[in-house]
């Protein structure tokens, strides 16, 4: 339980770090383009057709068409190195399957087709209740209870064999090959793709909170494109 509050804590502290470089970088790249005669800031209400207004324009443009394309090519990047490593079988990942929706609310998405939920449903079920869970992974379903203010559901795959086997791993759903698709997830340290997860967790960090940043200013900028 240490362990995981240790990596869950670092983290929270890296993204606050990466959060505030993210802050910069984006003023700065709004300074860079400001002309000279304007004093107030980008979330400004300019008049119509002002130098004010043209920067906040030339401005959402750069977030939208450039920093925002940036994002997603470094995302596909990072998950382009995820090639490199491989499943080990510690089987963690089919013993204690997390979702913050319940099994009605995943029937209700999938019949209205969401596909993401069509697949959950096709390979888990849920365990009755979360003592049950805690029996296969007590630490983490206590980490969740500690960190995590929303209800989490826990379900599991009823195909895995007792030597942690898939009974029918040539058939898996995409889901499972893509299994962690986000460096971000909490992995115990059998995993075979946690060398992955630190190697990629900075950058990883770092796009997420420029997301959030470029959201914000998309958001506030008194202009829309």
């Amino acid at each position: 339980m240490k362990d995981l509050n240790n990596i869950v804590n670092k983290q929270r502290a890296k993204f606050r770090e990466k959060f505030k470089q993210a802050v910069s970088d984006v003023q700065n790249q709004a300074e860079k383009i400001k002309p000279q005669s304007i004093s107030a800031d980008i979330f400004t209400e300019f008049p119509p057709d002002s130098n004010g207004r043209k920067w906040q324009n030339e401005f959402l443009e750069i977030l939208e068409n450039k920093i925002s394309k940036e994002i997603y090519l470094q995302f596909q990047e990072i998950l382009k190195e995820r090639k490199d490593y491989k499943c080990l079988g510690c089987a963690t990942c089919c013993n204690l399957a997390c979702s913050e929706y319940s099994p009605q609310e995943l029937q209700k998405r999938a019949e209205n087709g969401d596909n993401f939920s069509k697949q959950f449903l096709s390979i888990f079920i849920p365990y009755k209740d979360k003592e049950e869970a805690r029996k296969v992974y007590p630490e983490y379903i206590a980490l969740l209870e500690a960190n995590k203010e929303d209800e989490v559901y826990f379900y599991h795959c009823p195909k895995l064999t007792k030597d942690k086997r898939c009974s029918d791993y040539a058939n898996r759903p995409q889901i499972c090959r893509d299994f962690p698709d986000n460096p971000l997830c909490i992995l115990p340290s059998s995993c075979g793709f946690c060398d992955w997860r630190e190697k990629t967790e900075d950058t990883t960090l770092y796009l997420h909170a420029m997301i959030e940043v470029v959201e914000y200013y998309k958001e506030k900028i008194p202009v829309k494109l």
